[in-house]
């Protein structure tokens, strides 16, 4: 898991969801592991509401809109004492 992630500014690491699917077949393993050892989904950021007609569609939601997250944020015990 240390090919695919990079420190954050506390000291733990970030895992893009991108490079996670990259790794093909074993990515719902990876994914898996990462939740497994304390990986939470970054938050979404809410923004202001988009004015106009698009500002009314349900895929824009202050939830995500269901989308899965961009990356995940591992806590500093998660990758052990070899970053």
């Amino acid at each position: 898991m240390i090919r695919l992630s990079r420190p954050d500014g506390d000291g733990g690491a970030v895992i893009e969801r991108a490079a996670i699917l990259a790794e093909g077949a074993p990515a719902a393993a990876i994914e898996a592991w990462v939740v497994g050892h304390g990986g939470q989904p970054e938050a979404p950021t809410v923004g202001a509401p988009a004015p106009g007609l698009y500002a009314l569609r349900p895929d824009r939601a202050a939830t995500g809109g269901g989308r899965a997250p961009r990356r995940y944020v591992l806590p500093v015990t998660a990758l052990g004492s070899s970053r």
